[in-house]
């Protein structure tokens, strides 16, 4: 398993994206995003490169739809 710095609960997660935390537990459950598990606490965990990705698919599928290109998220 990566180093857990590499990794957001899952209030980090849902601030990062903008979204609230049940509608990041409905895309687990869809399978919109891979979530990890605490090895201790057994919180759910999200890998920053994941959310990334699920960021560029988003912005791709509104450029996609709109033709207009979006700024990149800021870190």
């Amino acid at each position: 398993m990566p180093k857990l710095d590499q990794f957001f609960r899952i209030q980090e997660a849902a601030e990062y994206l903008g979204v609230c935390r049940n509608t990041l537990r409905n895309w687990c459950r869809q399978g919109k995003i891979p979530e990890y598990r605490h090895p201790v606490n057994n919180y759910r965990l999200f890998k920053v490169s994941d959310l990334d990705q699920l960021l560029r698919g988003t912005e791709q599928a509104v450029n996609n739809a709109t033709g207009v290109r979006l700024p990149t998220h800021p870190r």
